[in-house]
């Protein structure tokens, strides 16, 4: 999978947006949002609840440019541990603020995104990202929607799997690859928009606060993805942003009133 990961031309970023400005931008993805599921990996049983002891999470702060990245992986990981997830796997992108933590290579990523164990995987990122992918800092380029499908593959299967893109064009990752009947994936932006909040000041991006300022009240992920995304399109509205992010929301038919972990 390391071999996959693209270099990027450069990893200035714009202030007010998420994302690198030295890469030239490539035509909006033709890929829309679904509440249908769209697989060729055979029928799925459906699932609702997964005792939160038995969810795999990897939480990943793709760069280090703001530290609102390593800010909402640390704060996700709290909520989810006070909910009773025990396997939380944390990858950092700035190993100095954080020292033991095991830093966010494509290697590293790879492994734990990769790693059995589980009934249920929740997969989150957070990061700088262009119409490539996200942003790995460390191994000074993008993942790509076709890298990470492939993990998610090897590692999660048909088992309920929530993935979290907390990035800048993250609606490219809403391809036919990623769109199985076992997953919700949660993008903070459309293919052909920017989000917001990542500025070397900021505590956390606006989809991240969002997301955390909503979780405490959303019994099922479709509820969560859904506040999180009213709660963005207020924040933007309040800071007279012009052109919204457009979060995006592809739910599986299998995992359509998936509950929360401790919910």
């Amino acid at each position: 999978m390391a071999r996959r990961f693209r270099a990027l031309l450069g990893l200035a970023v714009l202030l007010a947006g998420c994302t690198p400005d030295s890469i030239d931008a490539a035509p909006p993805s033709s890929a829309s949002p679904s509440s249908a599921s769209s697989s060729s990996a055979g029928p799925v049983a459906p699932a609702e609840s997964v005792p939160a002891g038995q969810w795999r999470a990897v939480l990943v702060a793709g760069d280090n440019n703001s530290p609102a990245f390593d800010n909402g992986v640390e704060a996700l990981r709290d909520k989810l541990a006070s909910r009773g997830v025990r396997d939380i796997r944390v990858l950092t992108s700035d190993p100095g603020a954080n020292p033991g933590v095991p830093v966010a290579t494509a290697s590293n990523v790879s492994n734990a995104l990769r790693a059995p164990g589980g009934e249920a995987c929740l997969a989150f990122v957070t990061s700088h990202g262009d119409e490539s992918g996200f942003v790995l800092r460390q191994a000074r380029g993008t993942v790509a929607p076709a890298s990470l499908a492939s993990a998610l593959d090897a590692g999660c299967g048909t088992r309920p799997t929530v993935v979290v893109l907390s990035a800048c064009h993250s609606g490219v990752f809403l391809t036919p690859a990623m769109r199985r009947p076992n997953r919700i994936v949660m993008t903070a932006a459309a293919a052909d928009r920017v989000s917001f909040g990542c500025g070397s000041g900021d505590q956390y991006n606006y989809f991240d606060q969002c997301l955390l300022q909503q979780f405490d009240g959303a019994s099922t992920w479709s509820q969560l993805a859904a506040n999180t995304r009213a709660c963005v399109e207020r924040l933007e509205q309040r800071m007279g942003i012009g052109r919204p992010s457009r979060p995006q929301l592809f739910v599986g038919a299998a995992v359509a009133d998936l509950k929360v972990p401790g919910r």
